[in-house]
């Protein structure tokens, strides 16, 4: 790969969400792989990894613009680059995580954002006990001087650890004063401005699902095997 191929603007495409979001699962495998000094991967070994099948690994990379070689496959170090370049990883996003709590301490102290191009750079909270307090390597900050941060600073990114009372609240703030992207983990449903992206993650949710999965894991080896005559 070139210099030239690296800073070449791709042409932009629309890819679809189903795609975009096995995209970072690619990611991580090939971040492994790179790990072990593995040069070569084919799209059989990949969707193996990725648990998917290779046609629609080969359909989700096509996106990129990569087709891979027959009888060789794929390019590791440059797969890894052509993802990024597609998710917005060669550039750093200033995050900022609001709720000191368990939740928003454990995520704030995640070296894995950081190294994945996500540094949190301020973490808030409104609860005199917690704001001074150090979390990781950051004093944790009033909320009231949120909002001011958030534009001083070019922050792109809000991750809201607050109860769902707060949660609105605080997300009405942080569009308004400029936030494009929302992780949400409160369980709740937000109202947003046109352009904001939120996605939520509720613990409680994927815990439901689960119990579904064993109430039917259960009802199946309760029932006696049926012999056909």
């Amino acid at each position: 790969m070139t210099a030239a191929d690296k800073t070449a603007s791709p042409r932009r495409r629309r890819i679809p969400s189903a795609a975009v979001n096995r995209l970072p699962v690619y990611l991580q495998i090939l971040t492994d792989l790179e790990l072990t000094e593995t040069s070569q991967v084919s799209s059989d070994q990949l969707a193996a990894l990725a648990n998917v099948n290779a046609a629609k690994v080969r359909k989700d990379l096509s996106y990129l613009g990569t087709y891979g070689t027959r009888g060789v496959g794929y390019e590791v170090a440059f797969l890894i680059y052509q993802i990024k370049r597609e998710l917005g990883l060669l550039t750093e996003w200033k995050t900022i995580v609001v709720g000191a709590g368990n939740l928003g301490s454990a995520i704030t102290v995640n070296g894995g954002f950081a190294s994945r191009g996500f540094p949190v750079v301020a973490i808030f909270d409104v609860d005199p006990r917690k704001v001074g307090t150090t979390v990781g390597e950051l004093t944790v900050r009033n909320l009231d001087e949120m909002c001011e941060f958030v534009r001083a600073n070019g922050v792109q990114i809000g991750v809201l650890a607050v109860p769902s009372t707060a949660a609105q609240s605080v997300a009405d703030d942080l569009m308004a004063a400029g936030i494009g992207s929302l992780l949400n983990f409160a369980p709740v449903v937000l109202t947003t401005t046109k352009g904001v992206t939120v996605r939520n993650v509720d613990l409680g949710v994927e815990l439901q699902i689960l119990g579904y999965h064993e109430q039917l894991r259960g009802q199946a080896s309760s029932q006696p095997n049926r012999v056909s005559v």
